[in-house]
Formats: structure tokens, C-alpha cells, sequence
């Protein structure tokens, strides 16, 4: 079921364009658990465990592979990010820097807008260098406003959706 869901989106991705762009993960490092103990503020363990069970049931390299391989049969390719040098949820194109966040920070502060990290992410993905290594600030600065009223325009409706809480919705 999981491959024919996989199978189905990726027809439906490859019909939105022509150009194609993902970060190089390592999911099996984000399957493992963590190696050192830590304790939160009462004093109590922190769990070790990772993000495993949802990777073993989204299977999201599963579905690059099955997006790569149509991709192919239609003359066209996944492009992959450097994920290390771009660094896409830390980066911020107006100030040109980069900040170090917590996963849970799900919103950042650009411009005095109020930003989904995941969709801003996915818009300086977009905006990457042919170098695949480093983000154009002068193609985010020609792009930021039309991104800003999408953006603003699906937060509108997503609000409301229980199911949402991961992206801070």
C-alpha cells in the first residue's frame, strides 16, 4: 500500500514541474538512537529514541528512489541539496546569516513577518545556487514577496487542522 501511495504522489509531484530539488539525508543516522543520556530541567532522563518508527512507516527514502527513477524515464533529475552547506533552516536571506534553532522553533521572525520554518526552508531550497551548495540572495530577494502571500495564504488554511501540530499549526 505504502509503494502505490509512494507511486501515486510521484506522479502527482511530476506533473507540478520541471525542476526538482531535495537535501541529501541520512536517514538511517536519523533512525539510530541517541548515544548520549541527558536529563531535562526536573532532573529526569530524556528518551534516546529517534525518529524510527515514522521513518520506517513514511519510508521517505523509499519515495526518492521511486521520484528519481520517474524522473528519469521523463529526461529529468532530482536535484540534491548539500544540506550541510546550504543549511536552509538556519539561514536567514535578509540578514544573510545563520542561526542555530531547536526543531521544536517551528516559526521564525523574517522581516517582521512571521515565517513557517519548514516553508521557508522549501522556499530558500528553491532559491539554491546552480552550485547546489549555496542559497541566492538575489534570487530570494526577487522571489520573498510572491513567496510571503502563498505562504501566508496556505497558513490561512491550514489553521484549524488538528493534525498539524508538527509544523506548529
Amino acid at each position: 500500500m505504502r509503494k502505490y501511495q509512494h507511486e501515486k504522489l510521484a506522479n502527482e509531484v511530476i506533473s507540478l514541474g520541471d525542476d526538482f530539488y531535495v537535501e541529501k539525508m541520512n536517514f538511517s543516522g536519523l533512525q539510530r538512537r541517541a548515544k548520549k543520556s541527558e536529563t531535562n530541567e526536573q532532573g529526569k532522563f530524556k528518551r534516546k529514541k529517534r525518529f524510527g518508527k515514522s521513518l520506517g512507516n513514511k519510508a521517505p527514502s523509499m519515495f526518492l528512489n521511486i521520484l528519481e527513477r520517474k524522473l528519469l524515464t521523463v529526461n529529468l533529475t532530482l536535484k540534491k541539496i548539500d544540506t550541510w552547506s546550504v543549511k536552509a533552516s538556519q539561514y536567514n536571506h535578509i540578514e544573510d546569516s545563520y542561526k542555530k534553532k531547536k526543531l521544536s522553533a517551528r516559526w521564525s521572525m523574517i522581516e517582521g513577518n512571521k515565517v513557517q520554518r519548514d516553508m521557508y526552508s522549501a522556499f530558500l531550497i528553491m532559491n539554491v545556487s546552480e552550485d547546489l551548495k549555496s542559497v541566492d540572495k538575489n534570487r530570494c530577494k526577487e522571489t520573498y514577496r510572491n513567496f510571503l502571500k502563498l505562504h501566508n495564504e496556505e497558513i490561512k488554511r491550514l489553521v484549524g487542522n488538528k493534525n498539524l501540530s508538527s509544523i506548529g499549526i
